[in-house]
């Protein structure tokens, strides 16, 4: 009984005690855990810039008409409606990829989804597009409204780039290398 080790797990689950071999509790531990956790491959696929890319211009895109009385023009609550939800749903959407959510909840089918999510923001955000082009009027915050419209557009772009290659994914089109990245 001498020779039998002292240390011994004996758990049947996943090997989390392994992870107390890569660093403990320590902050090595933990960013290896985050490290392995994330999908590299998503990030340096065409989609994930795409998103990335939605996320920052949204997020200026929204900024923009929030620095200004945009109270005054009920259709500027239309288009801060579209920006933020859009660039909420897009942030999360981002970490459910990003963290391999999707392969955990099978039972969701995640091709669909995120082919409609991103068919569905790109028509919303044309619209939203429009609406702030049409109501850029000269005044004290023209260049808020003018680089918001700006804004917009390239979002919207951007979104439309993200649709057509969630639209590849749901189709199953394995031409081309780019589409074999997008989360399933």
């Amino acid at each position: 009984m001498a020779d039998f080790p002292s240390k011994v797990t004996t758990e049947t689950g996943a090997p989390s005690a392994q992870s107390t071999q890569q660093g403990g509790n320590s902050l090595r531990g933990l960013a290896f855990q985050v490290s392995s956790g994330m999908d590299m491959s998503f990030i340096r696929s065409i989609p994930a810039f795409l998103m990335i890319a939605e996320i920052v211009l949204g997020l200026l895109h929204w900024a923009l008409i929030a620095g200004t009385p945009f109270h005054g023009v009920p259709a500027y609550g239309w288009v801060m409606f579209v920006a933020v939800t859009s660039w909420l749903f897009t942030f999360i959407l981002f970490f459910i990829i990003l963290f391999s959510v999707q392969r955990k909840v099978p039972s969701v089918p995640w091709t669909l989804v995120v082919m409609i999510y991103f068919g569905v923001v790109t028509v919303l955000y044309l619209t939203a597009f429009c609406t702030n082009a049409a109501f850029v009027y000269r005044g004290l915050y023209y260049g808020h409204f003018a680089a918001a419209a700006f804004f917009a557009a390239a979002v919207s772009i951007a979104y439309g780039g993200s649709a057509v290659f969630a639209y590849l994914d749901w189709k199953g089109d394995g031409g081309n290398a780019a589409t074999n990245t997008v989360p399933t």
